[in-house]
């Protein structure tokens, strides 16, 4: 059975460069190492391919006569780098050639490296676990990048919500350093990366298990150029400022305003990220409050719900009459047009204030009071009960 495309097992084009050969056989051994898939023999073979695919496209003679035959092997390689090769007594493991690969302190003493670019178990373990740079590699130079968005609570009354509000709040943010431009050093000369320590990586854990990440800082190369003095290499210095925020009324809890440009500094010009102000908004003693709708209780006297009345309503904005009709049920809802919230999604537009009534018994009654009410239950002998079938 033919062999799968080298190439296709990195998931690279045929000319990517090297670095690219790198980034995806150090990703692809992560994810199919047989410590992170223990007794997945699918995951053992394909860290074999993914191995013996990077083995040889990383070496670029062994690459050429693979580029040039389609295939590499060790008849290949003797041909072409003049019978270099591991002293294993010819010995390979099917389906992955050890070819090139340099067994350092074996027990045999023997250290083959095809043209002097055999690539040892050491370093694939130090590429998967850290402790290896790119020590050829230049410091990148720093890219423009936009600053990180802040996020702040702010704590509303009721009434603040409804009516919206102006004030000032102090956010610890930071600026571009006016020193280096944000670039994080002065172009002085090059320095051991002091977040790596100089291996080009950094440490992250997952599970049992500690992988390692190309250090950002210094873009995995182990060094970096003289860190600016003014913001220690940061590009960005820290700044204490008072900010003005208006907040729009009919906000709710969870509502988010954005004032641009007041969160963490840019670096090489970039803009600076936003301050995202989150709402939460307190109760009210009366009202309650569900979208745009406003809901209150208000109560009600037996006189005034038998015989109708005009009654005084708190509203959001103010008291207000409330027409209440006789007959009038303990319970019954009345609605005031756009007495409600101001809406967030419908600039102009109110929502509704529903009152409920709730018909209220004195709590102490007189004997004059007693004997209308006798009176009045022998005028009126209905039972609301009876639609219960209750006496």
């Amino acid at each position: 059975m033919a062999k799968q495309d080298y190439y296709e097992i990195l998931g690279v084009k045929r000319d990517a460069k090297p670095d690219e050969i790198k980034k995806a056989y150090r990703r692809l051994a992560r994810k199919y190492h047989p410590d992170v898939n223990p007794g997945d023999k699918s995951a053992e073979e394909r860290f074999k391919l993914t191995s013996e695919a990077h083995d040889v496209l990383s070496d670029p003679k062994k690459r050429s006569v693979y580029d040039k035959f389609g295939q590499y092997s060790d008849n290949l390689a003797d041909a072409a780098a003049r019978g270099a090769g591991p002293s294993s007594g010819g010995r390979t493991s099917p389906g992955f050639d050890f070819t090139g690969f340099d067994w350092g302190n074996s027990s045999s003493g023997t250290s083959s490296s095809a043209g002097g670019g055999g690539t040892s178990f050491r370093d694939i373990f130090a590429d998967l676990f850290g402790g290896g740079a790119a020590k050829d590699k230049e410091p990148p130079r720093p890219q423009p990048q936009r600053g990180a968005d802040i996020e702040m609570p702010l704590a509303l009354s009721f009434e603040e919500a409804i009516k919206g509000l102006t004030t000032n709040i102090t956010v610890n943010r930071s600026e571009q350093c006016s020193r280096c431009n944000g670039a994080g050093d002065i172009g002085g000369p090059v320095v051991v990366c002091s977040t790596c320590k100089g291996t080009g990586q950094v440490q992250r854990a997952g599970g049992r298990l500690r992988f390692a990440q190309e250090c950002t800082d210094c873009g995995g190369t182990g060094r970096r150029r003289s860190p600016c003095s003014l913001c220690k290499g940061k590009g960005t210095l820290p700044k204490i400022e008072t900010v003005k925020v208006r907040i729009p009324a009919g906000v709710e809890t969870g509502s988010r305003v954005r004032i641009p440009g007041k969160g963490q500094g840019g670096r090489m010009g970039a803009q600076p990220g936003d301050l995202h102000i989150i709402t939460n908004v307190g109760t009210h003693k009366y009202f309650t409050r569900k979208g745009d709708n406003i809901y209150v209780t208000v109560p009600i006297t037996v006189p005034e719900a038998a015989l109708g009345a005009k009654i005084e309503v708190p509203t959001v904005d103010g008291k207000t009459q409330l027409r209440v009709p006789p007959g009038t049920q303990s319970g019954q809802k009345f609605r005031l047009r756009d007495r409600g919230a101001p809406s967030l999604r419908n600039p102009g537009a109110k929502g509704h204030q529903f009152v409920e009534v709730q018909v209220s018994l004195p709590k102490v009654i007189s004997e004059e009071t007693k004997e209308l009410l006798r009176e009045y239950s022998k005028l009126n002998t209905g039972n609301p009960r009876v639609e219960m079938g209750l006496e």
